[in-house]
């Protein structure tokens, strides 16, 4: 055997030890790794939806496993690039499904990726064990400031590696905006909970309710500094962007914090959080067109407004939201109004709050983030009357409770190398707290890459590394008649019966016929199939029997300077065809090509990346 190669044994998930015979049930299979450019570029070009992933999850394997059954390896899947997976599998932002092949022109929706990840996690057996990979003690003491998602993603990962983690947050609970900004009705808590414990599980000390900065009775980060053998900030983005106003003064102080009735949204949903009781007005306008503006309108609404309205700068067509969130604030009621930017508060002869002043806008062109720029109309102000305004346009990161002297960005967030290593050695930062307000997966996923940088530095040697674990599939796994499932609906909550309280989740969990029906969409993307060019007849079998534009003539492939494959190089003449060559970019993985070859010379291999242990 070749020493690059391993015997992987595969055991049913079901496997009974007790019967003696149940050893044969085991089936051994040959199984190579590669950190080959061109293996690891396959994956990347023809697994969309993991490449899209910013943890590199193995989608198209967890959805297999639930074909199967297997809702426990599903899950474990999952939270090898994951740590959270039931709680992803319901806020997560979902940018694996707007790569999904099925998605694309002609194949119908893209699968439910983000729903089959959290039914790995409803339907996991009770008694599931949680498999993790550890390192012995290296004696290694790390401080990791910040308890959101990037922080518990880089703890939990740091103490697998063997090294001895310290959180620390300011507030009562870990998870950050996990617990403090996302409203229960969209993450039950007990769900988090439970992730969050598991994640710090392996002996990360928690010191919670702990305040890094230069204050009275908070710990100074350069004591953490000269205690710790390396330092993580993952502090996030914790402020509200202000409020800009074109009859407002630079020297004026900001009358969102002057008015009653009148607050920065992400104020509204962390005070909420801590437990402060909140009020709102009859008619809530709430500014702003993210995540935290429409969970604010959709509190607001669960709160006692009766008449909910967000405005937005642009128009509702490029709202940095999923589709299924904006559908379900609006059948709650919501009102979106686009093309409109604030430009003053109104207040009454009292100085109460009574209103809003807007000025028009008109669509310009786009911005280098994918969305239209908004151009104010001259002359077109109009005012507005409301009761509570909630503003939500954004959020921005704090160093002011740092006292080291760091490198910082044009945009005032700190700097870090390749290597995740801020100016200052030994201090690291990820997530939000270095490129500003993105998503929980994309903290996660950068969590979880510092976390290696933070190893190698400390350890002098990479000790967990990018590679692909290449093994044969015995026979295809997909149908054709696969292709023509519908995606299937998340069900929900009776909307008569969401306003009773901010806990009754909304999205229900799919039944498990719906969620195997889904599964079987996949295109299962990481199979490859290939063509032994020595035992091919170019009988072309395969190509009359193919659904679609997948099996190509070609005098070459471009190799392209990393060593990754470019482009075919197709030919329609036969005294330049050199191979008939599967382009698994359009192949379905309906197997009619490895069914009909009468040389058997089409073979199927599964290619799943992720980081080992070195």
């Amino acid at each position: 055997m070749n020493p690059q190669e391993s015997r992987k044994i595969y055991l049913r998930e079901d496997e009974d030890f007790s019967d003696p015979q149940s050893y044969g049930k085991r089936v051994v299979t040959p199984v190579r790794y590669s950190t080959d450019p061109r293996d690891i570029g396959w994956v990347e070009e023809n697994v969309p939806c993991q490449s899209a992933c910013p943890a590199l999850t193995n989608i198209p394997a967890y959805i297999r496993m639930i074909t199967e059954q297997r809702f426990g390896r599903s899950y474990e899947l999952n939270r090898m690039a994951n740590v959270l997976p039931g709680t992803l599998g319901r806020i997560c932002s979902r940018p694996c499904e707007a790569k999904c092949r099925h998605g694309w022109p002609g194949n119908g929706e893209p699968v439910a990726i983000c729903h089959l990840k959290r039914l790995a996690g409803d339907f996991k057996s009770s008694g599931h064990r949680i498999n993790e990979s550890l390192f012995t003690p290296t004696g290694k003491r790390i401080a990791v400031v910040g308890a959101g998602p990037a922080g518990v993603a880089a703890a939990h990962d740091l103490s697998t590696l063997g090294h001895n983690v310290t959180i620390f947050d300011r507030e009562e609970r870990p998870g950050g905006m996990l617990n403090y900004g996302i409203p229960e009705f969209r993450l039950p808590r007990e769900i988090l909970d439970v992730e969050l414990q598991n994640a710090m599980r392996l002996g990360v000390e928690q010191r919670i309710g702990t305040e890094v900065g230069i204050g009275e009775g908070q710990v100074r980060l350069s004591d953490l500094h000269k205690e710790y053998d390396a330092v993580l900030l993952a502090t996030g983005s914790m402020e509200a962007t202000p409020l800009p106003l074109q009859d407002l003064d630079n020297s004026e102080k900001d009358p969102v914090r002057l008015l009653d009735n009148v607050e920065y949204g992400l104020d509204f949903l962390v005070e909420l959080h801590r437990g402060e009781t909140k009020k709102v007005g009859k008619r809530v306008f709430v500014v702003g067109a993210g995540f935290t503006a429409l969970d604010c309108a959709r509190v607001a609404k669960r709160l006692g407004a009766e008449e909910v309205t967000i405005h937005l700068r642009t128009t509702e067509e490029y709202i940095p939201v999923g589709k299924d969130e904006i559908f379900e604030a609006k059948r709650e009621g919501v009102v979106i109004r686009g093309l409109r930017t604030p430009s003053a508060l109104l207040t009454d002869e009292d100085g109460k709050f009574k209103g809003v002043r807007f000025v028009q806008n008109r669509l310009g062109g786009w911005r280098d983030n994918g969305r239209r720029a908004a151009i104010a109309i001259d002359g077109s102000e109009f005012e507005e009357e409301c009761d509570t305004l909630l503003v939500a346009i954004g959020q921005r990161t704090v160093n002011d409770y740092v006292d080291l002297e760091l490198e910082l960005d044009r945009w005032g967030s700190v700097a870090i190398g390749d290597n995740g290593m801020t100016s200052k050695e030994g201090v690291f930062a990820a997530g939000d707290f270095v490129y500003g307000p993105t998503t929980v997966i994309e903290a996660v996923g950068h969590g979880r890459r510092i976390a290696i940088d933070i190893d190698t530095w400390l350890m002098g040697r990479e000790r967990r590394k990018l590679v692909v674990k290449i093994e044969p599939v015995e026979e295809p796994l997909r149908e054709r008649a696969f292709d023509f499932i519908p995606r299937q609906e998340m069900p929900t909550e009776d909307v008569r019966n969401r306003f009773t309280g901010l806990t009754e989740e909304v999205e229900q969990g799919m039944e498990l016929d719906t969620a195997y029906e889904e599964a079987k969409r996949c295109y299962l993307c990481y199979h490859r199939y290939s063509i032994d060019v020595d035992n091919c007849i170019y009988c072309r079998a395969c190509i009359e029997v193919a659904p679609r534009d997948c099996i190509k003539l070609v005098e070459g492939v471009e190799i392209k300077g990393d060593g990754t494959y470019g482009d075919l190089q197709e030919s329609s003449e036969w005294d330049h065809v050199g191979a008939i060559w599967i382009d698994n970019n359009q192949c379905i993985r309906c197997g009619a090509c490895y069914m009909v070859c009468p040389t058997k010379c089409i073979s199927i291999t599964k290619n799943e990346m992720f980081y080992q242990d070195i």
